[in-house]
């Protein structure tokens, strides 16, 4: 088990220790007097009202969270505010059916809320991790530092980000692999969405190419590329030069403007069309050769 999850077990135990410590010195010596219970009735009665008053906040909530779902959202930052009024609306219809609960069976629930102060406090102390989570998703969404929708990258995992909630963030890969993080855990953060992405293509020609004639031939090669794939290319590829003279050939670099979703489908789009363009202009691409000689013995 690890060190924190230790540290925090035992942070629980303590707390709870001093709580029932506290409350029962405090009815003891009369420092605390709390007649709460005074008036609970539990009955059929009061069980039928339990279960129509579960059942209607449960189907409000419900409601609510598939009238939300029918919005469709314009952009990523809606769809992020839509996702968080879901996972709110949770946390809400549990702590109207607890009070709402208590109030039917005839509990004091003004009294409770009065006489908690302390208890919160003890809550709250061996709590810390799950009001940091939701503290840490408060300001996530007032400073727009990511949204549903967006493709980011933490702790070497990459994804687009698929719900955002009080407590917890989904991140999905490519492989449909799902990560759920702790919104305090989210740090680091790397948004790839912010701004698009570039797709690299690095290919090698032999040395003995006719250079001037390859260069004046590229502009055209790569207007006929980009036409070819309009829906994922923002811009035609731009060809960068000679980015190295490899033992084997000259290796020419290559970018395209993408969204940052599709930076890998670039990248292969770029090495397959110029690999057929260039066979078209008659230009092979070399491969490694090893050259043996014979020594004559002597």
């Amino acid at each position: 088990m690890p060190v924190e999850k230790k540290a925090r077990i035992i942070r629980i135990i303590v707390c709870v220790a001093v709580l029932a410590v506290f409350l029962t010195l405090g009815f003891l010596t009369g420092l605390l007097k709390w007649n709460g219970f005074g008036n609970v009735k539990v009955n059929l009665s009061t069980f039928f009202k339990l279960l129509i008053m579960v059942a209607g906040v449960i189907a409000v909530e419900t409601l609510i969270v598939f009238v939300l779902e029918l919005i469709k959202p314009k952009n990523h930052r809606v769809a992020t505010v839509l996702t968080i009024l879901a996972s709110v609306m949770k946390y809400v219809a549990a702590i109207v059916i607890l009070c709402w609960g208590l109030s039917i069976i005839g509990v004091n629930v003004s009294t409770i809320v009065a006489s908690v102060g302390i208890v919160a406090l003890v809550v709250g102390f061996s709590a810390e991790s799950l009001i940091s989570d939701m503290v840490t998703g408060a300001f996530m969404v007032f400073e727009n530092q990511y949204n549903v929708g967006d493709i980011v990258e933490v702790g070497g995992f990459r994804g687009t980000v698929t719900n955002i909630g009080l407590r917890t963030t989904c991140i999905t890969d490519p492989g449909g692999n799902v990560k759920i993080v702790n919104n305090s855990a989210m740090k680091n953060i790397l948004n790839r969405s912010d701004k698009p992405s570039r797709s690299g293509c690095e290919i090698a020609v032999p040395y003995g190419t006719d250079f001037e004639y390859l260069e004046s031939r590229i502009p055209d090669l790569l207007q006929e590329i980009y036409h070819n794939h309009e829906d994922t290319m923002k811009a035609p590829p731009v060809y960068l030069g000679v980015n190295e003279l490899a033992d084997s050939g000259v290796i020419l670099k290559f970018v395209v403007e993408v969204e940052e979703k599709n930076i890998f489908f670039g990248s292969r789009t770029l090495n397959h069309d110029l690999l057929l363009g260039f066979k078209k202009l008659g230009v092979e691409c070399p491969f490694p050769q090893v050259d043996v000689h014979n020594i004559p013995a002597n």
